[in-house]
């Protein structure tokens, strides 16, 4: 018997040798031809008298990614078609596929047959489900191994046995945390916890899975056995009484009860260990189907894991273009953002000229890139190799010359026309003529840069945000010239440095420049209403955003935003501009040169350590105090949502986004947007735009002309649309349905 996903071969010693390797996927994946075939497998392996257990490993670098997103975009869509139809039906539908995954897994270690999993690489989700139902474990020892059950961070929670034979395998504080962080496993931090038996060299990976079967592995799981306790005592034992009150109040305080995933987690686990296995599956699978139709995940599946490796893998980009293999990439500009970009660029493998004014500020520019990977080295995360060929990557420099053969360069240079005109110049003098050029401006619009460029359909713009190493999106910006094949080099860059891009049309302050300044700005009116600061920071925390509005303008600069006042007073005039915050902005900066973090006084002081930041109490005597008690929370949370959330559909109707997904992975990525919502615009599909629409007036009626609904969100609270639907990414898909 052949599979289509797996190679299948029996040993001398009678062990099965189970290799999934999928054909033209670089990474193994759960589809529903998959768990076809492994069941299969497992009914061959427990029939076959000649077979004494199985070993499964993957024939990729990888072991598995976990779920594949078109097997869970199915089911979602089939659960919605037939919800149309009938809802009682739809729920026990979704219940019974929920249950497949598990179920399959609960037959393989109750087969008869020894199984043993030989991880040799990144095992995610349902793969690591999957491992901890095989009866023995061996991880590779190769560094970058990593496991985790990361369902959590996409809305919904481990829900193919996973709550269930974590918490019987490592002590229930462990499990529980390793599952609402959705946190990844080194080899050492697994054994460590007894999810995994052995660590191997991975030459010897599979030679030391077949050993346990030969010693005799047990094809019983402990939890199987009569007179199993559980790790760590029961959950009513002293370990208990002390554990579960404070891992609730933990998750309140981590979580502000934003994300039902997270909460079934611990009501899976804590009611599940007080019933036999099975019983607690049933749990788990009813909590899984729960939580699958919540708002939540369904907007955060289809945000962050759906749409995200959608844009990861070029959803954007076009397609009749050749793709670019990066050989030499320019970056203008050694400073903090253009050291960061020759940092990631490096690498990735590719070369990179570091240019600047001075060979004291290139070097600079260089050692900045030292001191990072050095941090990495600190961490385990890489070597003093990996350093060496970093390093050997970056020619650091003063000479233009160096340009030449460069398929790619960066501008980071000051956010000034001059200065920027000057290195295009100097760039375009010796590039080749199909290099593409790229200003990493964050708010000088592309197109006006683009008029000194001799060939502005080779202009573009690569939006890096601070700091470059960490931050995961990338805007690129299109100028009115820019050429597809432009596009398609920037984008092919993005993904070569392992970042996710978004493409936006031009205009001042781009996509995300656009909603944080809004963000600001709305504590902005808050604190000239008198609002207490810590309330300001607490409640948008509360609302989901992992940093307050002040601390965030701290780290952009109070400085800068004063500049970013009088640049839009003076090109906009009067009426684009609220005088009130420029008043406070001016307070700040020219009367207390309070900047921000960068001379460590801004709306926070940041004393030295190990004492922590905390806010500047003269904050609070600038405006009259509000009696807190009296103030609506709710309202707050409210107020910062929909003031982002408004100017990301501002955005789409004048088509700077013009595709829903970049919207919502970009408002999550850039700045953190309320994960949980799924996005701006999906924040705003999730409560349905009619009623988005009622509390926008209500809002813009009692705190400003900033809450007034667009015309195209008028219009679709009228017809009934979603973003989703007006704006459709996947238009083909929309006219087979029409079309059957």
């Amino acid at each position: 018997m052949s599979y289509t996903n797996f190679k299948f071969d029996v040993d001398a010693d009678g062990i099965a040798l189970v290799t999934w390797d999928m054909p033209d996927k670089s990474m193994n994946v759960f589809t529903e031809e998959v768990m076809k075939e492994l069941d299969a497998i497992v009914d061959r392996v427990a029939k076959d008298e000649a077979i004494k257990g199985a070993v499964i490993t993957s024939g990729k670098d990888t072991f598995s990614g976990g779920a594949d997103l078109t097997m869970l975009k199915r089911m979602f869509q089939l659960f919605q078609d037939e919800k149309a139809k009938d809802p009682k039906k739809a729920v026990e539908l979704l219940f019974e596929n929920t249950g497949k995954m598990g179920g399959l897994f609960r037959k393989l270690e109750t087969s008869g047959k020894p199984w043993v999993s030989a991880i040799n690489g990144t095992c995610m989700g349902g793969a690591f489900e999957m491992s901890l139902a095989c009866h023995g474990r061996v991880v590779s020892d190769d560094p970058s191994v990593k496991m985790a059950l990361p369902e959590v961070k996409v809305g919904i929670f481990p829900g193919a046995g996973g709550t269930q034979r974590v918490p019987r395998l490592t002590n229930q504080q462990d499990a529980l945390q390793m599952m609402t962080t959705g946190s990844s496993l080194t080899a050492a931090r697994a054994k460590a916890m007894g999810l995994v038996h052995e660590i191997a060299p991975a030459k010897k990976l599979v030679e030391t899975a077949k050993k346990m079967i030969k010693a005799g592995l047990k094809p019983v799981q402990p939890w199987d056995e009569k007179g199993f306790k559980l790790p760590g005592g029961a959950i009513y034992s002293a370990a208990g009484a002390n554990l579960w009150p404070a891992a609730t109040a933990i998750l309140r305080r981590e979580t502000y009860g934003n994300y039902p995933g997270a909460a079934a987690i611990l009501k899976s686990v804590y009611e599940g260990l007080l019933v036999p296995f099975d019983t607690g599956l049933k749990i788990e699978q009813r909590y899984f189907t729960n939580i699958l139709q919540s708002t939540e995940a369904g907007m955060m599946i289809r945000s962050l894991f759906v749409s995200l490796q959608e844009l990861n893998k070029g959803a954007r980009r076009p397609a009749d273009v050749k793709p670019t293999k990066f050989k030499k990439v320019g970056v203008i500009g050694a400073g903090f953002m253009g050291a960061g970009i020759a940092y990631v660029t490096a690498k990735a493998g590719i070369s990179v000229v570091l240019i600047d004014q001075t060979q004291e500020a290139a070097d600079k520019g260089k050692a900045h890139t030292a001191d990072l990977i050095t941090k990495d080295i600190q961490k385990g995360k890489a070597t003093a190799d990996d350093k060496e060929k970093l390093l050997g990557l970056i020619t650091a420099t003063t000479q233009y010359a160096e340009l030449d053969g460069a398929d790619l360069v960066i501008e980071a240079v000051f956010e000034d026309r001059e200065v920027k005109r000057k290195a295009t110049e100097q760039a375009e003098a010796v590039l080749k003529p199909a290099a593409v050029f790229a200003s990493n401006t964050s708010t000088l619009p592309i197109t006006g840069l683009a008029k000194v460029s001799v060939r502005p359909k080779n202009f573009i713009g690569i939006h890096f945000f601070s700091p470059v190493d960490k931050m995961l999106l990338v805007e690129v910006i299109l100028g009115k010239k820019t050429s597809e094949k432009a596009l398609a080099v920037a984008l092919d860059y993005v993904r070569a440095i392992k970042k996710t891009p978004i493409v936006v049309n031009d205009t001042r302050g781009f996509y995300v420049n656009r909603c944080v300044l809004r963000y600001m700005s709305e504590a902005y009116n808050m604190l000239v209403e008198g609002v207490p600061p810590a309330m300001i920071e607490n409640v948008a925390r509360m609302a989901g955003m992992p940093v307050g509005p002040l601390a965030l303008n701290d780290e952009t600069a109070i400085d800068l935003s004063q500049k970013i006042l009088k640049a839009t007073l003076a090109d906009l005039g009067p009426k684009a501009v609220d005088p009130r915050h420029v008043e406070l902005v001016n307070t700040l900066v020219d009367k207390y040169d309070r900047r921000g973090r960068k001379n460590g006084k801004g709306f926070y002081d940041y004393p030295a350590k190990p004492a922590k930041k905390h806010l500047w109490p003269e904050l609070k005597t600038l405006y009259p105090q509000q009696d807190a008690d009296k103030i609506d929370v709710e309202v707050l949370k409210q107020r910062f949502l929909f003031t982002i959330a408004l100017e990301a559909a501002r955005v789409m109707e004048e088509g700077i986004v013009t595709d829903p997904r970049e919207a919502d992975v970009g408002s999550i990525l850039a700045f953190g947007f309320a994960p949980y919502t799924g996005g701006t615009l999906s924040y705003i599909d999730g409560i349905g735009a009619a009623k988005f629409v009622e509390i926008a007036k209500g809002l813009q009626r009692k705190y400003g002309a900033q809450f007034k609904a667009p015309k195209l969100l008028v219009d679709m609270a009228e017809k009934g649309d979603t973003f989703y639907e007006r704006f459709n990414p996947y238009p083909v898909e929309a006219k087979k349905k029409k079309a059957a």
